[in-house]
Protein backbone atom coordinates (compact mmCIF):
# COMPACT_ATOMS: atom_id res chain seq x y z
CA UNK A 1 0.00 0.00 0.00
CA UNK A 2 1.46 3.08 -1.15
CA UNK A 3 1.38 6.45 1.71
CA UNK A 4 -0.24 9.38 0.71
CA UNK A 5 1.13 12.48 1.40
CA UNK A 6 1.48 13.73 4.71
CA UNK A 7 0.62 10.10 6.00
CA UNK A 8 3.42 8.50 7.92
CA UNK A 9 1.76 5.55 9.19
CA UNK A 10 -0.32 2.77 8.89
CA UNK A 11 -1.67 0.37 11.15
CA UNK A 12 -4.08 -3.04 11.06
CA UNK A 13 -7.07 -2.90 12.59
CA UNK A 14 -10.22 -4.16 12.88
CA UNK A 15 -11.43 -1.88 10.11
CA UNK A 16 -8.62 -2.55 7.82
CA UNK A 17 -5.05 -1.12 7.27
CA UNK A 18 -5.90 2.49 8.20
CA UNK A 19 -3.73 5.66 8.08
CA UNK A 20 -3.21 7.78 11.12
CA UNK A 21 -5.53 10.62 10.52
CA UNK A 22 -8.26 7.51 10.16
CA UNK A 23 -7.25 6.11 13.33
CA UNK A 24 -7.38 9.36 15.52
CA UNK A 25 -11.17 9.76 16.08
CA UNK A 26 -11.45 6.01 16.52
CA UNK A 27 -9.02 6.75 19.46
CA UNK A 28 -10.85 9.42 20.92
CA UNK A 29 -14.51 7.11 20.62
CA UNK A 30 -12.07 4.77 22.29
CA UNK A 31 -11.64 6.75 25.13
CA UNK A 32 -15.22 8.23 25.46
CA UNK A 33 -16.51 4.75 25.85
CA UNK A 34 -13.85 3.93 28.41
CA UNK A 35 -14.44 6.93 30.51
CA UNK A 36 -18.25 6.27 30.49
CA UNK A 37 -17.64 2.48 31.56
CA UNK A 38 -16.00 4.38 34.71
CA UNK A 39 -18.63 7.11 35.56
CA UNK A 40 -21.53 4.60 35.29
CA UNK A 41 -18.99 2.21 37.50
CA UNK A 42 -18.60 4.76 39.97
CA UNK A 43 -22.19 5.80 40.69
CA UNK A 44 -22.73 2.31 41.79
CA UNK A 45 -19.74 2.85 44.30
CA UNK A 46 -16.27 2.73 45.24
CA UNK A 47 -14.34 1.53 42.14
CA UNK A 48 -12.18 -1.05 43.43
CA UNK A 49 -8.20 -0.81 41.49
CA UNK A 50 -7.50 -4.29 40.37
CA UNK A 51 -5.55 -5.96 37.30
CA UNK A 52 -9.03 -7.19 35.74
CA UNK A 53 -10.52 -3.41 36.14
CA UNK A 54 -7.45 -1.95 34.40
CA UNK A 55 -7.55 -4.66 31.52
CA UNK A 56 -11.54 -4.15 31.11
CA UNK A 57 -11.09 -0.20 30.84
CA UNK A 58 -8.54 -1.13 28.22
CA UNK A 59 -10.81 -3.66 26.33
CA UNK A 60 -13.94 -1.21 26.15
CA UNK A 61 -11.42 1.21 24.94
CA UNK A 62 -9.47 0.01 22.27
CA UNK A 63 -10.26 -4.06 21.96
CA UNK A 64 -12.86 -2.77 19.43
CA UNK A 65 -10.16 -1.22 17.38
CA UNK A 66 -7.18 -3.69 18.09
CA UNK A 67 -8.85 -6.98 19.19
CA UNK A 68 -6.03 -9.24 19.52
CA UNK A 69 -4.24 -6.67 21.92
CA UNK A 70 -7.27 -4.96 23.47
CA UNK A 71 -7.24 -5.55 26.91
CA UNK A 72 -4.23 -8.30 27.20
CA UNK A 73 -0.63 -7.50 28.75
CA UNK A 74 1.27 -7.20 25.67
CA UNK A 75 3.62 -10.16 24.93
CA UNK A 76 6.50 -8.76 23.41
CA UNK A 77 9.41 -6.68 25.15
CA UNK A 78 9.48 -2.74 24.16
CA UNK A 79 11.52 0.27 24.49
CA UNK A 80 9.84 3.94 25.36
CA UNK A 81 12.09 6.79 24.83
CA UNK A 82 14.98 6.34 27.12
CA UNK A 83 12.98 3.94 29.09
CA UNK A 84 13.04 -0.38 28.49
CA UNK A 85 10.27 -1.48 30.24
CA UNK A 86 10.01 -4.22 32.27
CA UNK A 87 10.24 -7.94 30.55
CA UNK A 88 6.64 -8.90 29.14
CA UNK A 89 6.21 -11.96 31.74
CA UNK A 90 6.93 -9.73 34.95
CA UNK A 91 3.79 -7.77 34.17
CA UNK A 92 0.96 -9.99 35.71
CA UNK A 93 2.77 -9.63 39.23
CA UNK A 94 4.38 -6.32 38.72
CA UNK A 95 0.56 -5.02 37.89
CA UNK A 96 -1.06 -7.02 41.05
CA UNK A 97 1.88 -5.43 43.52
CA UNK A 98 0.93 -2.07 41.60
CA UNK A 99 -2.91 -2.34 42.29
CA UNK A 100 -2.14 -3.33 45.96
CA UNK A 101 0.24 -0.47 46.26
CA UNK A 102 -2.41 1.95 45.37
CA UNK A 103 -5.27 0.51 47.85
CA UNK A 104 -2.66 0.76 50.69
CA UNK A 105 -1.91 4.02 50.03
CA UNK A 106 -5.28 5.10 49.31
CA UNK A 107 -6.25 3.91 52.73
CA UNK A 108 -3.41 5.70 54.87
CA UNK A 109 -4.46 9.22 52.83
CA UNK A 110 -5.26 11.73 55.71
CA UNK A 111 -8.80 13.30 56.16
CA UNK A 112 -9.55 16.10 53.29
CA UNK A 113 -10.13 18.14 56.02
CA UNK A 114 -6.17 17.78 56.90
CA UNK A 115 -3.97 20.77 55.24
CA UNK A 116 -1.62 17.62 53.99
CA UNK A 117 -4.32 15.92 52.46
CA UNK A 118 -3.54 17.84 48.75
CA UNK A 119 -0.22 17.30 49.21
CA UNK A 120 -0.17 13.22 49.94
CA UNK A 121 -2.76 12.96 47.02
CA UNK A 122 -0.85 14.50 44.64
CA UNK A 123 1.85 12.88 45.79
CA UNK A 124 -0.17 9.43 45.23
CA UNK A 125 -1.28 10.15 41.66
CA UNK A 126 2.39 11.18 40.53
CA UNK A 127 3.48 7.93 41.95
CA UNK A 128 0.47 5.79 40.42
CA UNK A 129 0.67 7.32 36.88
CA UNK A 130 4.53 7.20 37.14
CA UNK A 131 4.69 3.66 38.19
CA UNK A 132 2.12 2.48 35.48
CA UNK A 133 3.54 3.65 32.51
CA UNK A 134 6.70 2.37 34.05
CA UNK A 135 5.35 -0.88 34.33
CA UNK A 136 3.92 -0.27 30.28
CA UNK A 137 1.36 -3.15 30.52
CA UNK A 138 -0.11 -2.88 27.15
CA UNK A 139 0.92 -2.89 23.81
CA UNK A 140 -0.63 0.43 22.80
CA UNK A 141 -2.23 3.84 24.32
CA UNK A 142 -0.70 3.19 28.43
CA UNK A 143 -0.51 6.96 29.09
CA UNK A 144 -4.38 7.05 28.05
CA UNK A 145 -5.12 4.36 30.59
CA UNK A 146 -2.83 6.00 33.07
CA UNK A 147 -4.38 9.39 32.92
CA UNK A 148 -8.44 7.52 32.98
CA UNK A 149 -7.01 6.22 36.19
CA UNK A 150 -5.96 9.82 37.72
CA UNK A 151 -9.26 10.03 38.01
CA UNK A 152 -10.48 7.05 38.92
CA UNK A 153 -8.91 7.93 42.11
CA UNK A 154 -10.20 11.35 42.43
CA UNK A 155 -13.47 10.18 41.76
CA UNK A 156 -13.18 7.58 44.90
CA UNK A 157 -12.36 10.49 47.03
CA UNK A 158 -15.67 12.53 45.59
CA UNK A 159 -13.07 15.14 43.79
CA UNK A 160 -13.45 16.33 39.99
CA UNK A 161 -11.28 15.10 37.20
CA UNK A 162 -8.50 16.29 35.96
CA UNK A 163 -6.50 16.63 32.27
CA UNK A 164 -3.35 16.32 32.08
CA UNK A 165 -2.96 18.24 29.02
CA UNK A 166 -0.36 16.66 26.89
CA UNK A 167 -2.12 17.62 23.06
CA UNK A 168 0.35 20.32 21.97
CA UNK A 169 4.13 19.85 21.47
CA UNK A 170 5.35 21.67 24.25
CA UNK A 171 2.92 20.28 26.81
CA UNK A 172 4.32 16.88 25.73
CA UNK A 173 8.00 17.59 25.88
CA UNK A 174 7.46 19.12 29.42
CA UNK A 175 4.97 15.78 30.46
CA UNK A 176 7.69 13.47 29.02
CA UNK A 177 10.66 15.01 30.99
CA UNK A 178 8.64 14.97 33.88
CA UNK A 179 8.52 11.25 33.33
CA UNK A 180 12.10 10.85 32.90
CA UNK A 181 13.07 12.95 35.88
CA UNK A 182 10.47 10.32 37.87
CA UNK A 183 12.35 7.32 36.09
CA UNK A 184 15.61 8.86 38.73
CA UNK A 185 12.88 9.18 41.22
CA UNK A 186 12.79 12.80 41.25
CA UNK A 187 8.90 12.85 40.97
CA UNK A 188 8.80 16.95 41.73
CA UNK A 189 8.04 17.68 37.85
CA UNK A 190 5.19 15.42 37.52
CA UNK A 191 3.82 16.50 40.83
CA UNK A 192 3.66 20.11 39.43
CA UNK A 193 1.71 19.31 36.49
CA UNK A 194 -0.86 17.19 38.84
CA UNK A 195 -1.10 19.65 40.95
CA UNK A 196 -1.53 22.29 38.27
CA UNK A 197 -4.56 20.68 36.71
CA UNK A 198 -5.84 20.03 40.12
CA UNK A 199 -5.95 23.25 40.53
CA UNK A 200 -7.71 24.26 37.35
CA UNK A 201 -10.00 21.70 37.70
CA UNK A 202 -11.48 22.55 41.28
CA UNK A 203 -11.40 26.32 39.56
CA UNK A 204 -13.66 25.22 36.42
CA UNK A 205 -16.50 23.85 38.98
CA UNK A 206 -16.62 27.09 41.27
Amino acid sequence: MSKKLGETSYKETAFGIIPRAKLIPLEIEGIKRAWDFILKKSKKGKIFITPEFIKEIHKIGFAWIFPETGGKYRKTEVSVSKHTPPDYFLIPQLMSDYTKDIATRMKYLPNINNPKFFNELIGLIAWAHHRFLWIHPFTDYNGRIARLLNNVILLNLNLPPIELKVETKARRIKYVQALQKADNGDYHFLEILIQEAIQESIREIK
